[in-house]
């Protein structure tokens, strides 16, 4: 259970990246490398969350 309860965390976490990313570009002139490193921490918590299913799927 510890494993999906990280799970769920991993995908409340990559939910608020993404809408941090969507308020960050509304505004113009928005900070390009702040965006970069919001979609570079969303990226890693996506392969953290496929490595994690990978590891509760039956072989």
């Amino acid at each position: 259970m510890a494993i999906k309860a990280h799970m769920e965390t991993l995908n409340v976490r990559h939910q608020e990246l993404e809408a941090a990313i969507t308020t960050e570009t509304k505004h113009p002139g928005f900070d390009e490398l702040k965006v970069v490193e919001l979609k570079r921490q969303k990226l890693k918590i996506k392969d953290e969350l496929e490595t994690l299913r990978a590891k509760m799927k039956p072989h």
